[in-house]
């Protein structure tokens, strides 16, 4: 959910002036008969029908203040005071028509009325009439300087209507009379926010947050701020913050979750989802987030509970099914996989998805020619549908039939000469068939129609530097991949060997270590960082990598070799 709450019109907080011409409270010259005039009376009859009035607006009770505030003006009907008290009723109400004819009264007896002048821009504004309320609200800023919410009032119509700097001037014009206005700077980093001047908005957000620490808006506000900036960390802990504050704001649990799944933080996401679910605000949504992110931690038995209780509540939540169906293949459940894939119907969305993972069911089974046959007979069906030859290659491929998946790949590739799937894995498939120069012009040719595609990027950079050529330019590719996907472990792996081969070794440290947070179960990741470690001689560092690394890949003599030379390094028998 978006936590940038648009710039609402604040409540009218009217301090009216107490002297107001033909009003409840004018001077009066002092009268020499000791009995009370008839205009004494109604005065204080007035006076009494608005105190009861404030006791009722005191209690939240409109419908009751309405009627004692017009019996008020019924005794006083030319008191600017009680006709701007009842336009704040009106507008309260939403009865805006009315609330607009009572302050033009006000203004009628009081044309310098500051509260009036503000009331109305206020009633303007909620109409939309931001161009017209803008009068007004200026109008009561010159006749009042002191009052805050004109200002502020002031600033958000000039926001509304685009003039942002006119709203900044306003907002530091009130920060200027008054330093200790925590609004005046939240707002101004709710302008700076709109101007998509983030770093401006930090810096006002947490001015208004240092001015009062349990501004819980400006924190939330702050972090979507940092957020916007890729301070991902920063927005975490300030997220975090509102939260040992107010655990129960699951606006902030919903930006938190995300975070934490971009970041690979996967415990920390559940917990937050499943607060959700204890607290009765467990929607398909966050169940379906839980299931994914019990796939993601290989919780397979966990995921299928949750799929399997969604599908009972939504049957035709056909991508479920499709999480379903793919829960079971992971556990090689293979029957029941095909049966969640088959229930897909053609007319949805995943349908050829579900298609694809029925071909390699068959494949598990023993049977893959069935499976060929039915990506064959889809692709009749559909012949410009690219990634059912994309599944059929794939299908090949896991036969090691590569000159089979070369010729499909290729007979679409000559339709679709310019298409970056089709390129991509062409890429690939030329590197498992050992023609690494036709993998990367594949691959080249996929970063010129794409610049952004960070696999494509990933993939010529790492190549580079296992090939020990061009390592200037796979380092530029792979800070742009990291760019692109700065919490990928395999993109930060791929920068950190480039570092490594251009012998920065403690950049390429840093990186690979991160790269083991990330994705710390890969053996090609966790040999990096050993070799790493190795060529600085932080061999005790390095061991227990290697180690780890024999456990996955039992054969690799190379790691044998160097356990073998650490443990001469270092004395261990």
């Amino acid at each position: 959910m978006n936590l940038r709450p648009i710039l609402v019109v604040l409540s009218a907080v009217l301090l009216l002036p107490c002297a107001v011409s033909g009003g409840l409270w004018s001077k009066r010259p002092p009268v020499k008969s000791p009995a009370k005039s008839a205009l004494d009376v109604a005065a204080s009859r007035a006076m009494y029908l608005y105190s009861l009035a404030r006791l009722r607006l005191v209690e939240g009770d409109l419908e009751g203040a309405l009627p004692l505030l017009q019996g008020a003006l019924s005794e006083d009907p030319k008191s600017p005071f009680l006709l701007t008290s009842l336009a704040d009723v009106y507008l309260k109400m939403n009865r805006f028509a009315e609330a607009l004819e009572a302050c033009d009264n006000a203004l009628k007896y009081d044309p310098n009325s500051p509260g009036a002048h503000m009331l109305k821009g206020i009633i303007l504004a909620a109409q939309k009439k931001d161009k017209d309320a803008i009068t007004h609200l200026k109008k009561a800023v010159q006749l009042d300087p002191a009052k805050e919410e004109a200002y502020l009032h002031l600033a958000v119509s000039y926001v509304k209507v685009f003039e942002y700097e006119e709203a900044v001037n306003t907002l530091k014009q009130l920060i200027k009379l008054n330093p200790d206005s925590f609004l005046g700077y939240y707002y101004l980093g709710k302008t700076y926010e709109q101007m998509k001047l983030e770093r401006e908005a930090v810096t006002y957000f947490r001015k208004a947050i240092d001015l009062k620490p349990d501004f819980e808006q400006a924190m939330i506000d702050l972090g979507v701020s940092q957020e916007a900036l890729g301070l991902y960390d920063d927005a975490i802990a300030t997220y975090q913050e509102v939260l040992r504050n107010n655990p129960s704001n699951i606006m902030v649990v919903q930006h938190l979750v995300p975070l934490y799944i971009q970041q690979q933080r996967l415990e920390e996401a559940l917990g937050l989802l499943k607060i959700m679910e204890t607290s009765g605000l467990g929607t398909l949504e966050v169940k379906r987030k839980m299931g994914l992110i019990y796939m993601e931690l290989e919780r397979y038995p966990e995921a299928i509970k949750i799929f399997t209780e969604i599908l009972k509540e939504e049957p035709a939540a056909h991508l479920i099914r499709f999480y379903l169906g793919s829960a079971y293949e992971e556990t090689n459940d293979v029957d029941r996989a095909l049966e969640e894939f088959r229930k897909i119907p053609k007319s949805a969305f995943n349908y050829y998805d579900a298609l694809s993972h029925i071909a390699y069911l068959y494949k598990e089974k023993g049977d893959p020619e069935k499976g060929i046959r039915l990506l064959k007979e889809a692709i009749v069906e559909e012949p410009q549908r690219v990634e059912l030859y994309l599944y059929l290659a794939n299908l090949y491929e896991a036969q090691q039939s590569y000159e089979k998946a070369l010729k499909t790949l290729t007979e679409i590739g000559s339709k679709m000469p310019n298409e970056p799937k089709i390129l991509f894995r062409l890429g690939i498939l030329y590197d498992k068939m050992g023609n690494k120069d036709a993998a990367i012009a594949n691959i080249r040719k996929v970063v010129e129609l794409t610049p952004d595609d960070a696999q494509a990027l990933n993939y010529l950079g790492f190549t580079y530097a296992e090939l020990g050529i061009k390592l200037d330019e796979a380092l530029k590719y792979l800070q742009k991949a990291t760019e692109l996907r700065p919490n990928d472990g395999f993109i930060i792996d791929s920068l950190g060997w480039v570092y490594f081969k251009l012998k920065r070794y403690d950049e390429a440290t840093t990186q690979l270590e991160r790269a083991v947070k990330l994705s710390g179960n890969d053996a090609t990741i966790q040999f990096h960082l050993a070799e790493a470690y190795f060529v600085k001689g932080e061999f005790r560092r390095a061991l227990p990598l290697y180690r780890k690394v024999l456990q996955l890949e039992p054969k690799r003599k190379d790691v044998s070799e160097r356990i073998r030379q650490i443990k001469v390094e270092i004395g261990e028998k």
